[in-house]
């Protein structure tokens, strides 16, 4: 009888679960399972959300919010030395083709479907075969093997990548609604790289956000809270320079380009 062992995410590693039960004979993995939480508390009756006689408990977090997790633990077994060959059956707030197709890419060998189907019925699973099947029509993909583990190479660790990759936010004024939310995201949470400044549009004086293109780190808040879709993209600058990474840098090898205009010569 072919054995899937289901793996919790409340761990501190999830590689060394996978590996155990690999070598424990194991013939495939699924994960994640739910998130330990607890829903919250009822601030009016005093009583935790949901309750049984006035007391609660620790529940099992699932749903939309949980596929970043999900994926990062996926991609963390796929890439394992130990753990290639071991099928991974991908879990974690899919909810549409896209998210299935992430999970693919990222080395998962089937996934699985509940809160989604849950919330919007079985129907959701043909949506899904439909939406997934266009676009490997679109990509030329004949297969999921096709596609299969394909970004997995791309996802390293932080410290091999390449800090003279430099981005910067750009605002589409002609989708922005002025709404400001990226000034006040910026000036208090990042890197005070968005002034406000007064503009003459259409004769009149309009407030708006500025990227101070000296100061912007390209951090990537500002499009993350930006209400309009593709008001805020990240653009690539500085282009040319040799790609050196943190361990490099460490290793005292390599430039970095602190400023548009000059190197800083780590070597020397």
């Amino acid at each position: 009888t072919p054995v899937i062992v289901k793996l919790t995410p409340n761990v501190g590693n999830i590689i060394f679960p996978a590996r155990a039960a690999k070598l424990g004979g194991g013939d495939a993995v699924s994960l994640i399972n739910t998130i330990n939480s607890i829903m919250g508390i009822d601030l009016d009756n005093l009583n935790p959300k949901p309750n049984v006689g006035g007391k609660g408990s620790h529940g099992g977090y699932c749903g939309p919010a949980v596929r970043p997790i999900a994926l990062n633990m996926v991609s963390a077994i796929s890439t394992d030395p130990e753990c290639q060959g071991l099928p991974i059956s991908g879990i974690g707030g899919i909810s549409n083709w896209r998210d299935a197709a992430e999970f693919i890419l990222l080395g998962s060998n089937n996934v699985q479907v509940c809160t989604a189907a849950m919330h919007y019925g079985f129907r959701i699973v043909e949506d899904m075969i439909e939406g997934l099947s266009n676009w490997m029509d679109e990509k030329g993909f004949e297969t999921l093997d096709d596609f299969r583990g394909l970004m997995s190479p791309n996802i390293s660790r932080w410290e091999n990548l390449n800090l003279n990759y430099h981005t910067m936010a750009k605002i589409d004024y002609d989708k922005c609604i002025d709404c400001h939310l990226c000034y006040a995201a910026c000036e208090d949470g990042a890197h005070q790289s968005i002034k406000l400044a007064h503009h003459d549009v259409n004769g009149s004086q309009k407030l708006r956000a500025e990227i101070i293109e000296d100061s912007c780190v390209g951090c990537n808040l500002c499009s993350l809270v930006c209400p309009v879709p593709e008001c805020i993209e990240m653009v690539q600058v500085r282009e040319g320079f040799e790609s050196v990474t943190w361990s490099q840098h460490m290793d005292g090898k390599g430039q970095i380009a602190a400023r548009p205009d000059h190197y800083v010569d780590v070597e020397e």
